[in-house]
């Protein structure tokens, strides 16, 4: 029987050896790289390569809703007549002729018709017939069946105007002024108001020195105005009736001249009412001293001839701040 060679068996066992040990090294190369740091899975938001990792992922923060006046966006007029509008316009004001009871049909009839390419006197007429409307459902005691805007409310125990009008979001003012209420002590309980769902907005043109109002969506009248004279114009965009902003007759002190005017002066600038506004977006954005106020001369009205703020007759500017509720209702400025 043959035999290796004694010498032949000696070198084949360190090669056995030699095999074990880089076994081994490949063993532990495949176990530090799974469970070892240079293994480890990191979850980053950053592609930054000098920025300190994150063991998890933080949601971002959600974008600041945009404010919106939520009014009638009414298109620009058209240099003619619109024979639709025609005929939408003749229905509306057959149901307010030949049926009373149609009045909240034929108002929200124009006001979705306001939304239609038209010219600017048909535009005129719908805006004079729905203000007229105004009278009738908005502007008394009366509630029509189907309103949505207008409804009732049984006064409770404990319960005060301010707070009603605040649950609705308008004004206290118009809340006595449709009741006939003299006072907000003479609310009393157990009686039946007429309440209105608020907020009202308002819409100002520069080109055209007009303030359009809205309830909610529904237009409800148009004002002349006065607004900031070269240099010192009226700044587009969005404002919202300061919280603190409404004041009868305050005491204002003029910015340029250093004045300072009380409301028994005979030479008073602001009129009847003051409507402080916070700008909000666009040019507006972070600007305040602006305010809707009344003048002491009418034949401001319709001109740029102010420091900047929107002027009113004193008439229309007592309503005005009896519609705008601080804090919620919007004040928009465009061309």
């Amino acid at each position: 029987m043959a035999r290796y060679p004694r010498s032949s068996r000696r070198r084949g066992r360190p090669r056995s050896r030699i095999y074990i040990i880089l076994a081994l090294i490949i063993v532990a190369v495949v176990v530090a790289f799974i469970y070892k740091p240079f293994g480890k899975k990191e979850t980053s938001i950053t592609s930054d390569v000098n920025a300190p990792e994150v063991n998890e992922i933080t949601p971002p923060e959600p974008p600041e809703p945009r404010p919106e006046l939520n009014v009638l966006d009414i298109p620009e007029p058209t240099a003619e007549d619109n024979p639709k509008v025609t005929e939408l316009i003749a229905e509306a004001v057959a149901f307010t002729a030949d049926m009373p009871g149609k009045i909240i049909e034929a108002r929200d009839r124009l006001n979705e018709t306001l939304l239609l390419p038209m010219s600017a006197q048909q535009r005129a007429y719908i805006k004079a017939q729905l203000s007229a409307l105004a009278d009738k459902w908005l502007f008394n005691r009366t509630i029509f069946q189907g309103d949505k805007l207008c409804g009732s409310y049984k006064v409770k125990p404990g319960d005060q105007l301010r707070k009603i009008g605040g649950q609705f979001k308008v004004p206290y003012e118009i809340l006595m002024q449709i009741n006939n209420i003299r006072s907000p002590e003479a609310l009393q309980a157990g009686e039946t108001i007429k309440v209105i769902n608020g907020p009202f907005h308002a819409r100002v043109y520069r080109s055209t020195f007009t303030m359009d109002l809205f309830l909610q969506k529904t237009f409800v009248r148009s004002f002349p105005v006065g607004l900031g004279k070269p240099g010192m114009e009226t700044p587009t965009g969005l404002w919202v009736v300061k919280p603190d902003g409404k004041h009868e007759k305050p005491v204002w002190k003029d910015p340029i001249t250093g004045t300072t005017y009380y409301p028994e002066s005979p030479d008073y600038p602001l009129g009847s009412r003051w409507i402080g506004l916070e700008g909000i977006e666009g040019q507006a954005k972070n600007r305040t001293g602006f305010a809707i106020h009344g003048t002491k001369d009418p034949n401001e009205i319709g001109t740029a001839g102010s420091q900047g703020c929107i002027r009113l007759h004193n008439g229309n500017a007592i309503l005005v701040y009896n519609l705008l509720e601080p804090g919620f209702s919007k004040v928009e400025v465009v061309e």
